[in-house]
């Protein structure tokens, strides 16, 4: 079970909606447990910098994600996942977003937004068997846990 603060999921939304009809992205910082507990404490934003068409595809600037790895180094948190936005599709992940998984480990949140309005985020963990995405249950908390938005 993938847990998130309820504000951290709505900021995530929030972004999808004003990325649309271009998707948003950025990544989830937190803490693993057994198996596929995972407790999302930061997100960390991003610009969308990819060289394709942004309304299909999102890559995360490196700069964001090299500046936590230097932040993270001797703590508990880390990169646990990433999000996007999929305008006018569902929250699955595509066969774009299949072909793109470089970090196996990494979360997928994926949050649908039609005509600029987020209607739904869903949670996946890559299986190499198969490959395939494989649905995680995500549960919205009231507090921040301890975290913080970046």
């Amino acid at each position: 079970m993938i847990q998130i603060a309820r504000s951290f999921l709505e900021r995530i939304e929030r972004a999808a909606e004003v990325a649309y009809p271009e998707e948003c992205c950025g990544l989830l910082v937190g803490r693993r447990g057994a198996a596929d507990d995972i407790l999302v404490t930061r997100v960390a934003e991003s610009a969308n910098v990819t060289t394709g068409d942004a309304r299909t595809s999102f890559e995360v600037d490196p700069r964001v994600l090299l500046a936590l790895m230097k932040e993270f180094r001797g703590r508990d948190d880390d990169i646990v996942g990433l999000y996007h936005s999929h305008p006018d599709h569902s929250a699955e992940p595509s066969a774009r977003d299949l072909d793109r998984v470089f970090e196996p480990d990494l979360v997928w949140l994926i949050t649908a937004v039609a005509q600029g309005r987020s209607v739904e985020t869903r949670a996946h963990v890559y299986e190499p068997e198969g490959p395939h995405f494989r649905a995680v249950a995500l549960r919205a908390t009231m507090g921040e846990e301890g975290g913080q938005a970046s």
